[in-house]
């Protein structure tokens, strides 16, 4: 059993279904790969997003609750998630987002220049230059993303016993961690504990981070709960299987497998095209889809 490596996926709680993909399609470039319900919530959409590539490493997901409350940011919450742009491309992406009407601001939240701003619906995200060169500014994968914890040594301790991750650098008042893996990403950390969040609209749910097989899954599941955590059953998502627990700062960590992938239900030249329903919610069809308003895609 390896250590983490990766950020597998990121899964934030929006609003409205179309504003969320035209935000992400049309200002951000990324492709809508699945449009599915929340497998524990059937009656919101739970909407799929990664690089127009081939091996859609990097997703980011979305929970879409039009009528929900605007959330509160704060601990037990993933905080700002940083997408990796390439080198030099920073500046075109300035004035691309400010063009849109968005507001940004460059800052130090990741130990380099770090472009921050937010989503349609609040969602606190930034850039950050790779050191990967491209023909285009298209969006290469995740950096990483900053964790708001209750108790940001026993998050700490999760996360460099427990799972392997690396020290980068720590004072006072930040943490700053890395995975091993060729992608390095970088978790960012206040060192000081944050008033307690509430989940809603503009927050982020839950991280997860990436096992390669299921077999090493089942190995993870069981490495966790010898070290002290509640770790659920695993549940199967159809694109993947996932086990959940909260780590010592009271965020919700998912690990999930890399496979089966996106292509279960549909070709691969057509990820995101149609709505995509479990088969436990198949026969739920036609009742389902009269409460989600089709997507102009």
């Amino acid at each position: 059993m390896e250590n983490i490596k990766r950020i597998h996926h990121i899964s934030a709680i929006v609003g409205d279904a179309q504003e969320n993909l035209d935000f992400y399609r049309n200002v951000l470039g990324l492709q809508l790969i699945k449009q599915t319900v929340n497998f524990d919530d059937p009656g919101v959409y739970h909407l799929y997003f990664s690089r127009q590539d081939d091996d859609k490493r990097m997703v980011m997901t979305f929970f879409n609750w039009p009528n929900q409350h605007k959330g509160r940011v704060g601990s037990g919450q993933v905080g700002r998630i940083a997408f990796r742009i390439p080198k030099g491309s920073m500046d075109a992406w300035e004035a691309h987002l400010n063009e849109q009407g968005i507001e940004t601001k460059i800052s130090g939240l990741f130990d380099e220049a770090t472009l921050e701003f937010n989503d349609v619906h609040g969602l606190a995200l930034a850039l950050v230059e790779g050191q990967e060169e491209a023909e285009d500014n298209a969006i290469i994968g995740f950096h990483g993303t900053e964790l708001l914890s209750a108790d940001p040594a026993g998050t700490r301790s999760t996360l460099v016993d427990d799972m392997g991750l690396s020290v980068v650098s720590e004072n006072p008042s930040k943490i700053h961690l890395e995975t091993e893996g060729e992608e390095k990403h970088q978790i960012i950390m206040s060192a000081q504990p944050l008033p307690k969040g509430l989940f809603g609209v503009g927050t982020v749910h839950h991280v997860a981070w990436s096992i390669p097989t299921e077999a090493e899954h089942l190995e993870w599941q069981k490495h966790m709960e010898d070290h002290g955590y509640f770790v659920t059953e695993v549940k199967d998502r159809n694109y993947f299987k996932a086990i959940y627990f909260k780590e010592k700062g009271d965020i919700v960590f998912e690990m999930a497998t890399d496979g089966p992938g996106f292509a279960v239900d549909e070709l691969k030249d057509q990820l995101g095209q149609h709505l995509q329903l479990p088969p436990q919610y198949e026969d739920r069809r036609e009742a389902l889809t009269q409460n989600l308003k089709p997507l102009k895609l």
